[in-house]
């Protein structure tokens, strides 16, 4: 037999091993991908349960402070520690704790002339974070904080001591609601509803945290008004559930 013969022979050889190692293959790979157990898993009964709980919140937080200018660094932090030692002052004579003011802001930047450009000064900011306990006292703080010197007051944030324990109770209600759906499903559909195979949480269910902005130029004749009303908490899950036999 010629090389040239041989060779051919060879890859005819080589072609048919191939050919007879996907077909005993490839029954196998279609088997799996229509595996009962594999289908099984996801659920007969799928629906998404929502829950919700409404409360008053516990305590508020507000941001505050000043931001001053002058042509040092030395010079602009004077000023500014001037202002911020009057509304921490303020703050105590009001009755909020010292571990209830948190520094959550400083930075120092300088001021540019446009023409030349070149610097002229600089300026200091500072912020602070107050926690009220007493939510009576809320508008009377920012007043009493815009009255120190305060130009940057707001973001009122109102908050929950305990949020996982209110969450907890919009979870129960969330699961009664994907209970009483899929039980209604089932009885439409004719079919024996069974246990649950699976639950997810929805992550992007978060808290939800209401803000009121306060401005400095809030009048000093009356208090402040501050409504609190109240948070809804949701919660929304998604749930599998098998059928009976």
């Amino acid at each position: 037999m010629s090389a040239t013969g041989f060779a051919a022979s060879r890859m005819t050889c080589l072609i048919a091993g191939l050919a007879m190692a996907v077909a005993s293959v490839a029954p196998g790979q279609a088997q799996q991908q229509t595996s009962p157990a594999s289908a099984g898993a996801q659920g007969r009964i799928v629906v998404i349960g929502e829950g919700s709980v409404s409360a008053v919140p516990d305590y508020a937080q507000i941001i505050g402070g000043v931001t001053t200018q002058g042509k040092s660094v030395n010079e602009a932090a004077a000023a500014n520690s001037k202002i911020m030692a009057a509304i921490t002052a303020a703050l105590v004579n009001a009755g909020i704790a010292q571990k209830d003011i948190q520094t959550s802001r400083f930075s120092i930047q300088p001021d540019y002339t446009p023409s030349p450009v070149k610097i002229s000064g600089y300026e200091v900011s500072n912020q602070v974070t107050v926690k009220i306990r007493d939510l009576d006292k809320a508008g009377d703080i920012l007043e009493r904080m815009v009255g120190a010197g305060a130009t940057n007051v707001g973001n009122i944030q109102f908050q929950h001591n305990d949020p996982s324990k209110l969450l907890d109770q919009a979870r129960d209600a969330a699961v009664a609601d994907a209970k009483r759906k899929a039980e209604v499903y089932a009885k439409a559909s004719g079919i024996t509803l069974g246990r649950v195979v699976w639950l997810t949480e929805d992550a992007g269910y978060a808290p939800p945290m209401p803000m009121l902005a306060a401005r400095a130029t809030m009048g000093a004749a009356a208090p402040v008004p501050i409504s609190t009303g109240e948070d809804t908490l949701h919660v929304r899950i998604t749930v599998g559930f098998d059928t009976a036999n």
